[in-house]
């Protein structure tokens, strides 16, 4: 994993903007969201992969696939949620801005 972080800092730090971005550019919806089995299936399979990572299980090429796309994912889910913070602030002060107007 250490050799991930060093020596592929660059695509990580490139799924961190292009997170950053799409958290910044999305339109958020309040819907109804995923139903309660897709989110535990989802669950099942992050945890499973993450096991999977952690005990080195998967040897080779297809386990340094893996640890990268682990990585990435969450570069990419951690660069999301500054995005969207960020472009809801911008958005709220716009709003307060243009009712006092």
């Amino acid at each position: 994993m250490s050799f991930l972080l060093t020596y592929l800092w660059g695509w990580l730090a490139a799924a961190w903007f292009l997170g950053f971005a799409m958290g910044w550019i999305s339109v958020v919806s309040h819907g109804r969201g995923l139903s309660r089995a897709t989110l535990q299936q989802a669950l099942l399979l992050a945890v499973a992969l993450l096991a999977l990572a952690a005990v080195q299980a998967v040897p080779g090429r297809a386990g340094y696939g893996l640890d990268l796309a682990l990585l990435m994912l969450a570069a990419y889910v951690i660069g999301c949620v500054p995005g969207a913070w960020l472009r809801g602030k911008v958005v709220a002060r716009n709003l307060r801005r243009s009712a006092r107007a």
